[in-house]
């Protein structure tokens, strides 16, 4: 049976299907040679084996290709599920084109929705509230227009806010600095660091005024040095002195000992739902383990295990905040920012040391 090639990532493909991730339902369908049918990836039939699965990004190629749609799943029909994810797009793409955050009623409006069921159904789709994206789009202007030409009062005013006043406020929460600290690459921004060793290999530890920002892990002290420099292109990076070697003792304790706990500030910026999900890895225990989709439901957005995936791998503080301990729905272990083998590594260490 011949297959027809589509630009996906077929990795990622799988790893849906594996999770039957319903969000992404509509971008691809997936078909089994042996049955010779197609389903959708969040379709509830028998896992197939990987190496008799192809991808393609739509029905009518699977269909073409000689597959025919399940029957169960009937992934060749457009449902209630594909319309009410192309409404909560239409929304997204509005919120991202104003001028103004329009309001929770105007966006249910433009819905035909009541504005309970649109802000449910938004927050079900989106991962996060009407209010939590329209900050999060704003904040990703503000950070556009600062780093154009323009003053910092027209970056200000063109990003959608009407009070310079109100923005200054809210800055630190936002970019982390202040504005012209900011548009600087965090030029005048202090931030100490050190490296230290551990038995998963060399750890950098750094911090702001506020506390911990980053924990890295890796094999090469010079690249950890250099991912921080990545980050904060024009800050001053400080060697940390002697008190600051005892912050670097605590992260090292930590990682010889997650049970111990970290009894130090952090200062890990991110959006409203990546806060969300890093606070429910932090209340997973040392040697228990969740899936996406557990974490998910944890915060309420069940629909949101893409999502979940995507704030463990913007975690920027190593075992602080324990991403390693969220697993695949069938238990195996999926990618991780440091590394998969360091990664079960903590794992097989927290279990033992429970």
């Amino acid at each position: 049976m011949k297959m027809t090639a589509v630009p996906l990532n077929e990795n990622e493909c799988w790893a849906q299907v594996v999770q039957r991730d319903r969000g992404a339902d509509g971008r691809f369908v997936y078909a089994v040679r042996t049955t010779g049918i197609y389903c959708r990836p969040s379709c509830p039939s028998r896992r197939p084996l990987r190496a008799n699965v192809a991808f393609f990004s739509e029905a009518t190629l699977a269909e073409r290709a000689g597959f025919r749609p399940c029957r169960r799943c009937r992934p060749n029909e457009h449902g209630d599920t594909d319309r009410r994810t192309a409404l909560i797009t239409e929304a997204c793409r509005h919120i991202e084109d104003a001028q103004e955050p329009p309001s929770l009623d105007d966006l249910a409006a433009a819905a035909g929705l009541s504005r309970f069921h649109f802000h449910r159904l938004f927050k079900a789709v989106a991962g996060v509230t009407p209010k939590a994206y329209a900050a999060a789009a704003r904040a990703r202007r503000i950070r556009e227009r600062l780093a154009g030409t323009g003053t910092i009062t027209e970056a200000i005013y063109d990003a959608g806010f009407n009070s310079s006043g109100r923005f200054y406020a809210e800055a630190p929460g936002r970019l982390g600095m202040t504005p012209t600290a900011f548009r600087r690459g965090g030029a005048h921004e202090e931030i100490r660091f050190a490296v230290g060793q551990c038995w998963l290999g060399a750890v950098l530890v750094a911090a702001t005024v506020r506390g911990i920002c980053a924990i890295l892990l890796g094999d090469d002290p010079a690249k950890l040095v250099m991912d921080l420099e990545d980050r904060f292109p024009h800050a001053g990076l400080v060697g940390g002195d002697a008190a600051f070697e005892q912050w670097v003792a605590s992260v090292v304790g930590l990682v010889e000992d997650p049970g111990q706990g970290l009894d130090l500030p952090l200062d890990v910026r991110g959006t409203a739902f990546q806060q969300k999900v890093w606070q429910a890895l932090r209340a997973i225990p040392p040697g228990e383990t969740a899936t996406y989709a557990e974490i998910a439901r944890r915060i309420g957005m069940p629909r949101a295990v893409r999502a979940v995936a995507g704030a463990c791998a913007a975690n920027p503080a190593a075992v602080a905040i324990p991403c390693h301990r969220v697993v695949r729905t069938d238990g195996g272990l999926s990618g991780y920012r440091w590394g998969v083998e360091r990664k079960r590594a903590l794992q097989k260490r927290e279990k033992k040391n429970v």
